[in-house]
């Protein structure tokens, strides 16, 4: 009896280990796609526009599969729905192989909008199924320890991106540029493919807490809630400024490397990516910091402190030079507890229809992908990438104009 007692409290464990290093797998995802927009933006000679399509295809993919993701979370349960999410991933990976033999941008793009398919699935089931994976009182330390790893993946995805896909070294001519471009991308994605399917597997062969695995209904109640959710306005207004603040994160992040060779002319895109590693980091250590202010500082009152701080921060990087180039890395630091206070304010007092909100809240980083393109049309039609950081600027405003009314709405 206790052997057996021994043995489900070991196959819970690796069951935990396994789901909090998907955290540490979508967040490589994530930001391996800035480095692919420098890349990119090289091999096929792109406008920043064009380049900034790399993020509207991946955060169209976000935007059309969050509700599916929900829907199948509560028919198949969150662990038949993490597999799911982790075979359209690896399978996106897999398609970068036959788009790097046909030298095809839009081949890419449908590749990266596979992988973001298979991301919606994993982080719409991944998150509550990590609350459901033991006791009550330990889940929101759970929680916050499983989150704890996805900034290290986008790190590591943009270290791995640095060091294999992005080189200084000067190549002749537009052919071999196109070819070698399109091949450096190959390995690192092939290696991403085998990593995640392999996951899968485990995850597959790995005893669950029957929380993670039951189905709870058909799938049609959670459809039910999306209406109400439409008729809350003070909801909305949480979407709309999730909405805004993942085009800033986004587009800061997507063009902070082409802003560095911008500025510093002398900075070849490798080492810009190093900056951009940086900024990762210090948006890891304003997620410590920020929890720890938390603590102590209502939410809305420091996300309204940090957003109006990125306001001044994003508006020095319009003036350029290298004080604007370490402005823009800032915004990193206060970015940092935006998304999850937003998202905590946007679903309080919900009750039944908190799952549908959060798939809503899920949907609205399609941000990343309509600002992104944005900032992409202004430095084109403006010739400089500096005026293209007034777009986070105003998103910023608009995230501190939330935090004020939910200050002002806070009940007694």
């Amino acid at each position: 009896m206790h052997m057996q007692g021994a043995g489900v409290v070991r196959s819970s464990r690796g069951a935990m280990v396994l789901t909090t290093g998907l955290f540490f797998l979508w967040g490589m995802a994530n930001n391996l796609n800035d480095v692919l927009i420098a890349h990119f933006r090289h091999v096929f000679s792109l406008s920043d526009f064009q380049s900034g399509l790399v993020q509207s295809a991946f955060y169209l993919g976000y935007f059309c599969f969050a509700i599916p993701a929900a829907l199948a979370a509560e028919r198949l349960g969150y662990k038949a729905t993490v597999i799911v999410g982790l075979l359209l991933f690896g399978g996106g990976a897999l398609l970068f192989l036959p788009a790097s033999m046909h030298l095809s941008y839009t081949f890419f793009l449908f590749a990266l909008f596979v992988i973001a398919s298979g991301l919606a699935f994993l982080e719409t089931a991944a998150n509550p199924m990590v609350v459901v994976m033991g006791p009550a009182e330990g889940s929101a330390q759970r929680l916050n320890l499983a989150q704890a790893f996805n900034p290290l993946g986008s790190i590591a995805g943009v270290a791995l991106g640095a060091t294999l896909i992005l080189s200084d070294a000067p190549q002749q001519g537009a052919a071999n540029i196109m070819e070698g471009g399109a091949a450096a991308v190959r390995l690192p994605y092939l290696g991403i493919a085998a990593i995640v399917l392999g996951w899968a597997a485990l995850l597959a062969f790995t005893r669950f807490p029957r929380a993670a695995t039951q189905a709870e209904g058909s799938g049609g109640s959670a459809l039910v809630g999306y209406g109400a959710l439409l008729r809350r306005p003070r909801y909305l207004a949480g979407v709309a400024a999730q909405f805004f603040y993942v085009g800033a994160q986004v587009g800061i992040w997507s063009y902070l490397i082409r802003y560095a060779q911008s500025v510093a002319p002398g900075i070849g895109a490798q080492k810009a990516a190093w900056l951009l590693t940086l900024s990762l980091a210090i948006f890891m250590i304003g997620r410590f910091a920020g929890a720890a202010l938390l603590a102590r500082v209502d939410g809305a009152r420091l996300m309204a402190l940090f957003a109006t701080i990125n306001v001044a921060l994003s508006l020095v990087a319009v003036t350029g030079g290298l004080v604007g180039l370490a402005a823009l890395v800032a915004t990193s630091f206060f970015m940092s507890i935006l998304y999850p206070t937003i998202f905590v304010l946007s679903l309080r007092g919900l009750g039944p229809l908190t799952k549908a909100g959060a798939s809503m809240i899920v949907m609205a980083i399609i941000g990343g992908a309509v600002l992104t393109m944005a900032m992409g049309l202004v430095s084109d039609l403006t010739g400089t990438i500096r005026a293209a950081m007034l777009v986070p600027a105003l998103c910023f405003a608009i995230v501190a104009l939330y935090a004020r009314s939910a200050l002002r709405e806070r009940p007694a």
